[in-house]
């Protein structure tokens, strides 16, 4: 009678250890100098922060500069250059969207879930990269502004913060617009939507003209429009002429810390969901 020999079982793998944070940073400065390359291969992407900035500061400055008169008076160019940034900084953040529509499409993700990297670093570098772009058109607008005559009046550290609330606004923009490039089937379909939300979202606000005379709807929309405190939050620290602060709506009384609690929400809120949709979009 044979004995019968039982073979061992094979080890079981243990399942992949997150990466550490380390590892993290370093997928996604990678993936931010991806971005910044392909910018760099064609500058024409930086148009809508380059010339587009130029262009409309020029345009608003002297059309709407001709036939507009501020509450309690003021020089409307010191009173646009603020509003200017926002309406720049808000529709330019479209970016974010098409590129990650366009790497979706082209079947880039697919090469990039075959590496060993940190899955969501593909939408923190885009969303770092698009930080950068936003840098940039900020330069052009305050550049362009200067030569047309505007002078921020309060200190340096002020002018340093209205221009960082700016940013952090812009970052907070580019998740919804990363959840956005998500949800679109194509790079046109991304900018298309984008340009339904983003452009009413820039122009139904106290960016260009003051809200005491808008229509009581369009009036109270304004008020409470996240463009709007941003906006209002810089000419506060600009030291320019800021007619909603004679507004009682609540952000443009605390134009500052209102803008703070918008752009923290929109990363706290878009942020995760940007996540989710990538992975179910990626595992599908």
């Amino acid at each position: 009678m044979s004995a019968t020999t039982l073979a061992p079982d094979p080890p079981r793998r243990r399942p992949p250890r997150p990466p550490g944070l380390t590892r993290r940073l370093a997928d996604v400065a990678v993936l931010t100098g991806r971005n910044l390359i392909h910018i760099a291969r064609e500058p024409l992407r930086l148009s809508d922060v380059t010339i587009q900035p130029v262009l409309f500061t020029v345009l608003f400055v002297y059309i709407f500069g001709s036939g507009i008169v501020l509450p309690h008076g003021g020089s409307y160019t010191d009173y646009a250059i603020a509003g200017l940034l926002a309406l720049n900084l808000t529709t330019s953040s479209m970016g974010t969207a098409v590129g990650l529509s366009a790497d979706l499409g082209s079947g880039v993700i697919d090469r990039f879930r075959t590496l060993a990297m940190w899955r969501p670093a593909v939408l923190v570098g885009r969303s770092l990269s698009d930080l950068l772009t936003a840098v940039i058109c900020a330069a052009f607008v305050a550049g362009t502004g200067l030569i047309v005559g505007w002078r921020p009046e309060g200190s340096v550290l002020s002018a340093i913060g209205a221009f960082a609330i700016f940013l952090l606004f812009s970052y907070a923009l580019s998740w919804a617009c990363a959840c956005l490039g998500m949800v679109s089937e194509s790079p046109e379909s991304a900018q298309g939507t984008g340009l339904v939300i983003f452009f009413p979202l820039a122009f139904v606000s106290n960016a260009l003209v003051p809200t005491q005379h808008m229509p009581a709807v369009l009036r109270f929309i304004a008020n409470w429009n996240p463009v709007s405190a941003v906006t209002a939050a810089a000419r506060q620290l600009f030291a320019n002429p800021n007619p909603s602060a004679t507004i009682h709506a609540w952000p443009m009384q605390h134009p500052v810390i209102a803008s703070l609690i918008w752009s923290v929400a929109l990363v706290a809120i878009f942020a995760p969901l940007a996540t989710h949709l990538y992975r179910r979009r990626t595992t599908s």
